[in-house]
């Protein structure tokens, strides 16, 4: 069953951090991981992210872009068959673990 999705506000405003290029890239590979967002467990694209350093990111899932050095963290809504993209980032230290924690907790 293919899922939609669509970028939380502010992981929309993390597409500002990257060219037109970059950001084609990635949204090519959005494309191609809604065909099968769920957990690679479960047969889908997505890895299941749990406790990162002290963080709880159950229930979100990562796609990693290596060539661009980015990750995209998602949050899988079945019941809407809807990704929501939590945060695009550069793939430096954790960061983007962080930032997907603050994110989640302001709901």
């Amino acid at each position: 069953m293919k899922y939609s999705y669509k970028y939380s506000p502010e992981a929309e405003k993390d597409l500002d951090n990257f060219n037109k290029s970059q950001i084609e890239q990635i949204t090519n590979a959005l494309r191609k991981v809604v065909q099968n967002p769920l957990p690679q467990n479960e047969g889908g694209y997505g890895k299941p992210l749990g406790n990162k350093q002290g963080r709880n990111l159950t229930g979100l899932c990562k796609v990693v872009l290596k060539k661009l050095g980015i990750r995209v963290v998602y949050e899988l809504i079945r019941k809407n068959n809807m990704m929501e993209i939590i945060v695009v980032a550069a793939r430096k230290d954790e960061e983007v673990y962080k930032i997907a924690s603050k994110r989640i907790k302001k709901g």
